[in-house]
């Protein structure tokens, strides 16, 4: 059940509701916090704490693999945090080749005082404003639809449920299938396999 008044599961993105929401974002940083979150992944509470150094060298080139620091990513039941990695998307690397920082050091999405990240309340504000400038304001769509998308968008393309587990940093498999949805004509063809 897609969600609804923020109740039920974050909507699966298609390639083209993605690219619809992303030009509705005109501020090419916030853009960019869109595009991270597409090509890695990740929690927006952790991509708006990103470093300059946890993407590019101290050169302005973009890493081969993209740092999610412990500190900044969401505890397992057990109250651990782990710190993720993620190769860098080919797409992504290009994206962040382009995109221009202001600085070389601090976060990548500076607040107002630049010692300090945006919040998520402002990157979820983002997203939600340009969802319905998209028109895609009854979809169901959070800042979560980017990581079920991700992980979704992997497994419908064959990857399997233990690869997945390493590449997101699920510690629990049973947490991990909740994200996978699969479509109807995905189990349709799996039962004509018989």
């Amino acid at each position: 059940m897609p969600k609804n008044n923020r109740n039920g599961q974050a909507a699966i993105l298609s390639d083209g509701e993605y690219f619809k929401i992303r030009s509705q974002i005109k501020n090419k940083k916030y853009q960019l916090l869109l595009d991270l979150a597409w090509f890695t992944g990740e929690r927006w509470g952790a991509l708006v704490q990103l470093k300059f150094e946890d993407i590019y060298q101290p050169d302005g080139k973009p890493l081969e693999i993209i740092t999610f620091r412990a500190v900044t990513r969401k505890a397992s039941p057990d109250g651990k945090r782990k710190t993720r990695q993620v190769p860098t998307h080919p797409t992504l690397k290009e994206i962040l080749r382009q995109y221009k920082t202001v600085s070389s050091s601090g976060y990548l999405f500076p607040a107002q005082n630049p010692e300090a990240h945006i919040n998520l309340r402002l990157a979820d504000k983002i997203l939600r404003t340009a969802t319905e400038r998209a028109g895609l304001g009854d979809k169901g769509i959070s800042t979560h639809s980017t990581r079920r998308s991700f992980i979704t968008k992997l497994h419908s393309k064959g990857v399997d449920l233990y690869t997945l587990q390493k590449i997101t940093g699920h510690q629990d498999l049973k947490a991990l299938n909740g994200y996978v949805e699969i479509e109807a004509s995905r189990i349709t063809n799996a039962i004509a396999l018989i």
